[in-house]
């Protein structure tokens, strides 16, 4: 099977970048309701329709949910690219409609989607609301679970720039995560299935982006949304879209979720998945926390009439405005950052740095600089 090629023919080319809305998906969820496959099962804080999109009448039961954190879109259109490929009429597509049934909530938080934030518009974090249930979207999620009975959940988010794969130096582009279903982390056999599938998930995927796949923390924690569900017995992944180099909008991210997604399927569609993979699970490194945006090495700065050589790092904020995400560089740490990695590094060579403030790089001050009164930074990159 030729995964690149198929993510090429069934990339949904109406949704791009990182600000993706309901405004965006309604015309898609249009187009594919067909046969009533498209259903409102509630509404937002503001009032705004969640969707729930059903496909398949196989008996092996797969529920998927996105942006449960508003400003987490990679998943979203990929799934939209999945969804393409089982309306495509194919043997492959057949094959996947007889084996499944799949629902899938596209959007689960309009709200934080429209204003770009994790949370929803009562500032919650829906991730922490799977027991009190204090948010509709949480009651919306949660009843569809009850009423859907799935056998696999997939919870689809993205992760931030700032995660490796271990020290290796290399970004979590993708990571997984079978949850815990107790404090202990021990693994049953529902948690032993997501373990066995994350495993299969990997082995595809190394082919494409050796090294750049990461296991997610499994503490438990009863209030987030995955664990719940393990907990309740039925078999959860957790997806994480993260960075790959110099792509921002996550469109190369995509596709790479868009595999796991499709392999997760035709893994358990043939039987092909070992019966023990714990070993293989366990031997994804676990992400860490190692990257900054930017990374400026030896660079030369008067301190108080003394000259050091030291480095510092900035990282993008991403802020909406005018229903536009614009990636804003600010200096977020100053010292050795030993152990570090830039996704962007630029060695200074002891070049003395100089802005148009203090002529020190301040925590939380835009990212535009001077180094030798020759070169000019603006947003963290050389000015062209």
């Amino acid at each position: 099977m030729n995964l690149e090629h198929l993510f090429t023919e069934f990339k949904e080319q109406a949704i791009q970048g990182r600000y993706l809305t309901l405004e965006n998906i309604e015309p898609l969820l249009q187009q594919l309701n067909t046969n009533n496959q498209v259903s409102i099962i509630g509404k937002s804080v503001l009032e705004k329709p969640i969707y729930k999109y059903q496909i398949g009448q196989g008996a092996t039961r797969i529920f998927l949910w996105s942006q449960m954190h508003g400003n987490e879109s990679t998943t979203t259109k990929a799934l939209f690219d999945f969804i393409n490929l089982l309306n495509s009429g194919s043997n492959l597509a057949n094959q996947l409609l007889e084996t499944f049934t799949f629902c899938c909530i596209p959007i689960l938080n309009p709200d934080g989607a429209a204003l770009y934030t994790r949370e929803n518009a009562n500032k919650v974090d829906l991730n922490r609301d799977s027991q009190n249930l204090t948010q509709p979207e949480s009651i919306v999620l949660r009843a569809t679970f009850e009423s859907f009975k799935p056998d696999y959940c997939f919870n689809l988010h993205d992760q931030r720039t700032i995660f490796g794969v271990g020290a290796t130096g290399k970004p979590a582009t993708v990571s997984f995560l079978a949850p815990s279903y107790n404090e202990e982390r021990e693994v049953n056999a529902s948690r032993l299935k997501a373990i066995n599938l994350i495993a299969g998930i990997n082995k595809v995927l190394q082919e494409y982006i050796l090294g750049q796949i990461g296991r997610f923390d499994d503490s438990f924690n009863i209030n987030c949304i995955g664990d719940t569900f393990q907990y309740l017995g039925v078999s959860t992944l957790l997806f994480e879209a993260g960075h790959f180099s110099n792509d921002y909008q996550r469109e190369e991210t995509r596709k790479y979720v868009f595999m796991a997604l499709l392999s997760s399927f035709t893994l358990l569609c043939e039987n092909d998945i070992v019966s023990n993979g714990i070993t293989d699970y366990l031997n994804i490194s676990q992400n860490k926390v190692v990257f900054y945006d930017f990374m400026f090495k030896n660079v030369k700065i008067n301190y108080d009439g003394i000259e050091i050589i030291t480095n510092f790092a900035a990282q993008y904020k991403e802020e909406l405005f005018e229903n536009q995400i614009f990636f804003n560089a600010y200096i977020t740490e100053v010292g050795d950052l030993e152990n570090y990695f830039g996704h962007y590094e630029y060695d200074a060579k002891k070049a003395l740095y100089e802005d148009d403030y203090d002529n020190f790089p301040k925590l939380n001050q835009k990212a535009n600089f001077y180094l030798d009164k020759k070169i000019e930074f603006v947003n963290g990159l050389i000015k062209s």
